[in-house]
């Protein structure tokens, strides 16, 4: 596919997805998504934040003080701050942004793993990655069985578990703090009890309509190759030789060694 061909595509999506996000259900799943991730984004300090999705704002109640948005074109942005690009190819440099959130989008892009991997990138060491997906095994995921329902937001593309992007986030060296489940509520309802939401956010039941991943990029640690002392043995006795980094180019010395650990 082209990268017009993929533009285009792409701008359906992202104007389904508003339709979608703005219905009654969508407003519903977006309300219990953002009381989930507030606390998380409260915590959170630094210069920027970038966010991927086809629905409102999620972060604005972060101290983060610069809050981007992305769109796939001009015609679809919001604000003067918008991010337009391929999700493949973000123009942004390596480790610049303190928060990122990839919201609704990995389930239904042609190529999930090169925004995981762009998103990874740009997020700082000490930032944090947040992805939230559809739960398979909540109320939404078992109404996909319903007929016809595939072919349209939200439920059409693939649903991934938890525990599978988990190990797409390894991939790219980055570790899992938390998963948290919302959207929790009654067959036939919407999310918005809530007794509920307060309960299944308790006790982190996976059964809510959708989830919240929290990511940080692992520990880099220095790799220090521990000393060794060498006890050198001569005709005239013995010596205390000396200790040698991994990789030194002095010479092996020509008398017989013993190592010590």
């Amino acid at each position: 596919m082209s990268n017009s061909q993929e533009t285009v595509a792409l701008t359906q999506l992202y104007r389904e997805g508003q339709r979608y996000w703005s219905s009654e259900s969508g407003r519903a799943h977006w309300r219990a998504e953002r009381a989930c991730l507030g606390p998380v984004c409260e915590r959170l300090h630094g210069g920027h934040s970038l966010e991927f999705g086809m629905a409102p704002a999620l972060s604005d109640m972060s101290p983060i003080r610069h809050g981007i948005r992305w769109a796939p074109t001009v015609e679809l942005t919001e604000s003067s701050s918008t991010l337009v690009c391929p999700l493949d190819a973000i123009p942004l440099p390596d480790e610049c942004l303190h928060l990122v959130i990839v919201h609704h989008l990995l389930e239904v892009i042609a190529d999930p793993h090169r925004l995981l991997r762009e998103a990874a990138r740009i997020t700082a060491d000490d930032g944090c990655l947040i992805v939230l997906g559809w739960m398979p095994l909540g109320l939404s995921g078992l109404s996909r069985l319903t007929p016809g329902r595939r072919q349209r937001l939200p439920w059409r593309g693939q649903w991934r578990t938890p525990a599978k992007l988990s190990d797409w986030l390894a991939i790219v060296d980055f570790r899992v703090e938390q998963v948290d489940y919302c959207g929790f509520h009654l067959p036939g309802s919407l999310p918005g009890n809530a007794t509920l939401e307060t309960l299944g956010r308790r006790h982190n039941v996976p059964f809510g309509d959708s989830f919240i991943i929290h990511a940080r990029r692992r520990t880099r640690l220095a790799q220090v190759q521990r000393p060794r002392l060498r006890l050198q043995g001569s005709l005239g006795g013995g010596a205390l030789g000396h200790a040698t980094r991994l990789g030194s180019s002095a010479p092996e010395p020509t008398r017989r060694t013993t190592e010590v650990e």
